[in-house]
């Protein structure tokens, strides 16, 4: 048997080197050489890596999607497109102790009660630790197995002898391989576990849940790769300050990206929230300067957020902007566009916006209800309580159209607003909606006119 050898790899060029280098040569990145197994291209490739396939013409090649199974969870189904899908692989990211291994179990007991045997893999907990934990949340079941085990043989095997219907890896940064001579936890290590997992499960059609840390940016942690080799990646957002946790799907190839789940986080484990525009908008205060409703769109969910500016005299030389929720560079430009087009001199004071509840909205639409935001709070004179505000801000002070305006329109509607100001290019393919004055609006100054 010839010796195996390793070499080094860039983690986001793939530039190779026989040593650790601590900056790249190709894509001058630092820090991003981790070590990986290198297979002699004389001795065939690793049979364990290789589908064994054969070309086939495009026409006889069955496209058939299959039955999705229900998780009897609908956050969760609504993210991933509409149930698990026979073979995909699922990343699961978020920080520590936010819930994910708690979903996780929460899943994995209703998937076991409908007669699926499941498997759930930990390397970071004890059984006793998990029992402890499916006691307090109620997950107990006949059909859900526990394996606590970090070595990717061991595990590999486990699920070739009890064929589950789906697997569960928590976490995917603990499981190491003994082929390669890295550390578990490195670079090299979780691309390896995470290759090997992935293919053993579309081979067998296992629908596939590896659970992955995140760094201090708020990336998973290990190669970039990672995120390109499964069919869906989950974020698990959400703040220790609030009791609601947000599951958004960055990335599937089943379903739309950007949906999110909107979940509360109680003693018997995460619930459901059915209905989150009132969820975010319950503790909202009544004729408030500076506090303005935004008809949002994650993915294919309308959500009604409450967008709260602060504007007041600066005593620093050079005024402070803090933007949570929001792009901050953004703010900065609105702030120039309301200086410049509509005479609201702002260069001198403090601005503090807050998306309301620690929910981030980063498309175009949330442009003029920041804009109505400090322009109340700078005027101090509120906008009316039922009014919702969404439409896109040029430089020249022009209010241009956004997407899915009826979607929008329907879900304000629906919580008992009465006025909508949205831009005018946007009203043609809208339908009057009863009880919902409609305000089509081309430039803030119009803007300014019809809140104040």
């Amino acid at each position: 048997m010839k010796k195996s050898k390793t070499s080094f790899f860039c983690q986001h060029c793939g530039y190779m080197s026989p040593k650790w280098l601590g900056k790249c040569p190709s894509c001058n990145g630092w820090n991003c050489f981790a070590e990986e197994l290198v297979t002699d291209p004389d001795s065939g490739g690793r049979p364990d890596l290789v589908f064994g396939g054969k070309p086939l013409p495009i026409f006889d090649i069955p496209a058939e999607e299959g039955m999705r199974t229900v998780t009897g969870i609908a956050e969760i189904d609504r993210v991933l497109g509409g149930g698990i899908v026979s073979g995909s692989a699922i990343l699961i990211g978020g920080e520590p102790g936010i819930g994910k291994s708690t979903l996780m179990l929460q899943v994995m007991k209703n998937l076991a009660m409908s007669g699926r045997k499941v498997l759930y893999v930990s390397g970071e907990e004890s059984a006793s630790q998990i029992k402890l934990r499916a006691d307090r949340i109620g997950a107990q079941a006949k059909d859900l197995l526990v394996l606590v085990e970090v070595s990717l043989e061991k595990i590999l095997e486990q699920i070739r002898k009890i064929e589950p219907a789906i697997v569960v890896i928590d976490s995917v940064q603990t499981v190491y391989s003994s082929d390669l001579m890295s550390a578990p936890g490195s670079v090299g290590q979780v691309r390896e576990a995470s290759s090997r997992l992935i293919l053993a499960a579309k081979k067998s059609s296992i629908p596939l849940f590896l659970v992955g840390h995140v760094t201090k940016d708020g990336s998973i942690a290990g190669p970039k790769v990672l995120e390109h080799m499964v069919d869906t990646v989950l974020y698990f957002e959400g703040d220790s300050g609030h009791a609601y946790r947000i599951v958004r799907s960055i990335k599937n190839r089943f379903g739309p990206a950007n949906e999110i789940g909107v979940f509360e986080m109680r003693d018997r484990g995460l619930q459901e929230v059915s209905n989150p525009s009132a969820f975010f908008l319950a503790e909202r205060p009544e004729n408030a300067p500076g506090s303005v409703v935004l008809a949002s769109l994650e993915g294919t969910r309308p959500i009604l957020v409450e967008i709260q500016a602060l504007v007041s005299a600066s005593n620093l030389g050079m005024p402070r902007r803090t933007a949570i929720g929001v792009d901050h560079n953004r703010v900065s430009l609105l702030v120039a566009v309301l200086d410049k087009i509509c005479g609201l001199h702002l260069g001198g004071s403090d601005i503090f916006l807050n998306v309301a509840g620690g929910v981030r909205v980063e498309e175009p639409a949330v442009d003029l209800a920041v804009v109505s935001a400090m322009a109340s709070s700078f005027l101090d004179r509120p906008v009316d309580a039922r009014t919702v505000i969404l439409g896109e801000v040029g430089l020249t002070g022009e209010v241009r159209a956004v997407s899915q305006i009826e979607t929008r329109v329907k879900e304000a509607a629906r919580l008992g607003f009465n006025r909508c100001i949205v831009p005018k290019t946007s009203t043609a393919s809208l339908t009057k909606t009863a009880k919902m004055e409609i305000r089509a609006i081309v430039s803030l100054k119009e803007l300014l006119e019809t809140l104040f």
